[in-house]
C-alpha cells in the first residue's frame, strides 16, 4: 500500500469512529473528567468546561435508554448462569432508569423543567442507579472472566503436545478474557466517580480523583469502541 492509501484508510477509520454518537459522547466525556481533575472543585474556566461538557452530553444520551430497556427483554444467550442473567438484567434496568431519570436533570439545566429540589432528588436517584449498574456489571464481569478461564485452561488440555496460540480457539478465548478485564477495570472506576459525584466519601473521593478515574474510564470507552483495522490484502 502507497502512503496515500494507507492515509486514506485511517481517515476512513476516524470518520467511522466519529460517525458513532457513543464515540463522540466518550470524547466529550474524557474531556469533562479531565476539566474535573484540574478544576479540583474551583471555580474558573477548568470547571466552566467541566460544567457545559457535562450538560452538552446529556443531549447525546437523549432517549438512549431504549437501548437498555430493549437489552432488558431480550433473551440472555443459552448456558449462560442464572445468577449472571440476574445481574445482567438489574443493570439493564437500573440502567436504564438511570438515562430516563437523566432526561429530567437535562430539562431542570436547560430551565425547562423549573422544579429545582425535585430536580435535585431525581439527579441522586439516577446517580445511584449508575453506580448500581456499575456494581451490577463488575460482578457479571468476574463471572464472565471466570467462566473462561475455566473454559480456557479446559481447551489448554485438549491441545496438549501442540502449540496452544497457533489455536484460532484459544487465541479468541485470550481476546475476549482481556476484553473481559478491561471492562472489568471500567466498571470498578465508575464506582469510583459514582462515588465522587454523590459526595459519598468527600474527603477521600475529592473532585480531583473522581476526575481523575472518570479521565481514564472514559479512554477505556473510547479504546472499546475503536473500530477493527481492515486486513491487509495478500498478493
Amino acid at each position: 500500500m502507497s502512503s496515500l492509501d494507507v492515509a486514506r484508510a485511517e481517515l476512513a477509520l476516524a470518520t467511522l469512529y466519529l460517525n458513532k454518537a457513543e464515540a463522540r459522547d466518550k470524547i466529550c466525556r474524557a474531556i469533562q473528567y479531565g476539566s474535573k481533575f484540574l478544576s479540583n472543585g474551583e471555580p474558573g474556566t477548568a470547571q466552566n468546561v467541566d460544567k457545559s461538557t457535562s450538560l452538552a452530553r446529556k443531549v447525546f444520551r437523549l432517549f438512549k435508554f431504549i437501548n437498555d430497556l430493549h437489552a432488558l427483554i431480550s433473551p440472555t444467550p443459552e448456558g449462560t448462569p442464572l445468577p449472571l442473567v440476574l445481574l445482567g438484567k438489574s443493570k439493564n434496568a437500573l440502567l436504564s432508569t438511570f438515562l430516563f431519570l437523566d432526561q429530567f436533570v437535562w430539562l431542570h439545566r436547560t430551565g425547562i423543567y423549573k422544579n429545582k429540589e425535585r430536580a435535585e432528588i431525581i439527579g441522586r436517584v439516577s446517580l445511584f442507579c449508575w453506580m448500581g449498574a456499575s456494581v451490577c456489571t463488575t460482578l457479571v464481569e468476574l463471572g464472565e472472566i471466570g467462566r473462561l478461564s475455566a473454559s480456557t485452561k479446559k481447551l489448554a488440555k485438549e491441545l496438549k503436545g501442540s502449540d496452544k496460540y497457533q489455536n484460532e480457539q484459544y487465541r479468541a478465548k485470550l481476546r475476549k478474557s482481556n476484553e473481559r478485564t478491561l471492562a472489568l477495570i471500567k466498571a470498578g472506576m465508575d464506582i469510583v466517580v459514582a462515588v465522587g459525584l454523590l459526595q459519598l466519601a468527600p474527603k477521600k473521593v475529592t473532585p480531583r480523583v473522581t476526575g481523575a478515574f472518570g479521565f481514564v474510564s472514559s479512554l477505556i470507552s473510547c479504546y472499546q469502541l475503536l473500530p477493527s483495522p481492515p486486513k491487509a490484502k495478500t498478493s
